[in-house]
């Protein structure tokens, strides 16, 4: 069984995720774990150990019991959406959140992260926004990235971002295998900016590839990427958008890290961020596909 990595906070953001997290569950044929991190604030009390000692052990005592306490309000929103069958399991952890995850990731061999993100107020990320922002930057796995407005619809139509480069081959298999077993659509988008070096042939030819799939392709002329997506999000009606993350400069590489955390802060879709490196281990649905073994 595939394992699904569920951080949460126990706040409305994370709870609206989690809904998505039980849905992908369904989907991968997946358990997921449920972790809620907590940390303990710096006591200072010079001379008494044993005092400062008996502090900390009250306080990581009401954390246990305010966690234990909000395990029955998950299982409630998974009875409430008809998903009371996925397999559950919970994970109290003292520390910082990403690293946090990070461990957990590794050794649980997680296939995909689900967060809830606030987006953000005015110029400042608030804290769940800004730590699912690290956690697509740091953790080299799959996060699928859920904004707090962004309420589970059937999803139908996943758009996804290409280069029509080798390693997007690979990553966009993944998708249609995801696609595959929603029974949804997957529209891809190449933005084409002024200085583009991909040919029209090299389009073609991944036309001709993936004719027998459920996939789309779209080439947008324009020099600002960003106001592309968002436009190719609205007319399409994309429920769901990935993107392959590349970790270098905007100006070498089109959809780096920095663009998927600031589109994952200001979309109502959510937006799933697949790693480079990470590629050729990702199984997320089904077995390994060509694209993986080349």
């Amino acid at each position: 069984m595939k394992k699904i990595l569920f951080p949460t906070d126990f706040s409305e953001t994370a709870n609206n995720a989690f809904v998505y997290a039980l849905q992908m569950a369904k989907f991968m044929d997946a358990e997921v774990i449920c972790l809620h991190v907590y940390d303990l604030p710096p006591i200072s009390y010079e001379g008494y150990p044993s005092y400062v000692a008996e502090v900390y052990e009250t306080l990581e005592l009401n954390k246990f019991e305010n966690f234990k306490d909000h395990i029955p309000s998950l299982r409630k929103i998974a009875e409430e959406n008809e998903l009371g069958f996925i397999k559950m399991s919970h994970v109290l952890e003292q520390g910082d959140l990403v690293p946090a995850i990070e461990h957990l990731a590794e050794s649980e061999n997680i296939d995909l992260i689900v967060m809830g993100t606030n987006g953000v107020s005015g110029w400042k990320e608030k804290v769940f926004g800004s730590n699912t922002g690290a956690v697509i930057g740091k953790v080299p796995m799959p996060v699928l990235s859920v904004p707090v407005k962004s309420k589970f619809t059937e999803i139908k139509t996943i758009g996804f971002t290409t280069r029509f480069r080798n390693k997007d081959r690979a990553a966009l298999q993944q998708v249609l295998e995801v696609a595959k077993k929603m029974k949804a659509q997957v529209k891809c988008l190449y933005v084409q900016t002024f200085d583009s070096d991909v040919k029209t042939a090299q389009i073609e030819k991944w036309r001709e590839r993936y004719a027998a799939e459920p996939v789309e392709f779209f080439v947008v002329a324009h020099d600002d990427v960003q106001e592309s997506i968002f436009e190719f999000l609205k007319s399409q009606k994309i429920d769901m958008l990935s993107m392959l993350t590349y970790k270098r400069s905007f100006l070498d590489g089109l959809f780096h890290t920095s663009m998927t955390k600031k589109l994952s802060y200001h979309c109502e879709i959510p937006i799933l961020a697949l790693h480079e490196p990470e590629i050729k281990k990702m199984k997320l649905l089904g077995s390994e596909s060509e694209a993986l073994k080349e």
